[in-house]
């Protein structure tokens, strides 16, 4: 059988790394990448969306539709209803977390479930790997997540002259407006399992999380990624890392709303507490959100498990 991954082509997803690894493990089953507007030149026994808009299904395949997040602005609350009028349905829906699939609202018996971030198990802490930057942001630039003044210390403000590594993609307006600053470096896209060796080599993690809706209700992959690396990570103040925090523990330098303590001394002077992250591994959070079993039923060849 294959698995067709459909991606718009816009959005970073570790996951469809994570889920080709995870699908190897079972013997004749294939995985493959498209996007969208190529999908129906590729075959495949199970199309996987990741959405985004999908208004006409493909009878002769089995249907996930995947949401990874809310709509964000401007017009969130339509975004989401659009979606839910016009998409088609699918056989099986994953959400990222309880708070997304409330926003979409879907009134049908289509089963579900979650799918959070996972960790990459090879990835280690090596939390004394040599450090070339002094900062890390991984994750998207865009003009939504309002990342001016975090930019502003490193090129006029406290960090002024202190490394900033931006791990990201579509950013070329974004660094084109930063060329005089070549303490802030921009790279990107790297493939999913060299984002960890990126995170090492930086002394301090950057989970710069606007605190509007929907991005402080959802989680914060790179939050994950930074904590399995053992990373010291400075964050925005919002609700899904307190409850984080609450739930798995650790400590966080917390910024302020203006950044006024955002300084050199106050953050190395800080006692930085790594989380738990026992539960985290790409593998339970897909054999949790309930896909296995569903494909299982679908394709019962697929309960064979390859052991190496």
């Amino acid at each position: 059988m294959t698995i067709l991954f459909i991606t718009g082509g816009n959005a970073l997803l570790p996951e469809i790394e994570a889920y080709i690894s995870f699908f190897s493990q079972y013997p004749g089953v294939n995985t493959k990448v498209a996007f969208a507007k190529t999908k129906d030149d590729v075959p495949a026994d199970v199309e996987w969306h990741f959405m985004g808009m999908h208004k006409q299904k493909n009878n002769k395949a089995v249907t996930i539709h995947e949401y990874a997040s809310a709509s964000t602005p401007p017009f969130a609350n339509l975004k989401n209803r659009l979606k839910k009028a016009l998409n088609c349905l699918p056989d099986y829906r994953l959400f990222y977390s309880e708070y997304v699939k409330d926003q979409f609202n879907f009134r049908d018996n289509i089963p579900y479930g979650y799918r959070g971030h996972g960790i990459l198990e090879q990835a280690g802490i090596q939390t004394n790997s040599e450090k070339k930057y002094d900062f890390i942001y991984v994750g998207s630039v865009d003009k939504q997540r309002h990342l001016s003044a975090l930019f502003n210390c490193f090129t006029t403000g406290s960090m002024q002259g202190k490394t900033l590594l931006v791990l990201s993609k579509n950013y070329q307006i974004v660094s084109a407006g930063l060329t005089a600053y070549n303490n802030i470096i921009f790279k990107g896209p790297v493939p999913y399992t060299e984002v960890y060796k990126y995170i090492r080599k930086c002394r301090f993690a950057l989970n710069y999380i606007p605190d509007i809706s929907p991005y402080n209700q959802q989680v914060s992959a790179k939050f994950i990624d930074y904590t399995a690396c053992g990373a010291k990570i400075i964050t925005t103040d919002y609700a899904w890392i307190r409850q984080f925090q609450k739930i798995n523990g650790g400590n966080f330098f917390f910024l302020t709303d203006k950044l006024e303590n955002f300084s050199w001394d106050n953050i190395n002077q800080f006692q930085f507490v790594r989380p738990e992250l026992k539960y985290y591994t790409w593998e339970n959070q897909i054999v949790k959100s309930g896909v296995l079993d569903f494909l299982q039923k679908r394709f019962p060849e697929m309960k064979i498990l390859r052991r190496e």
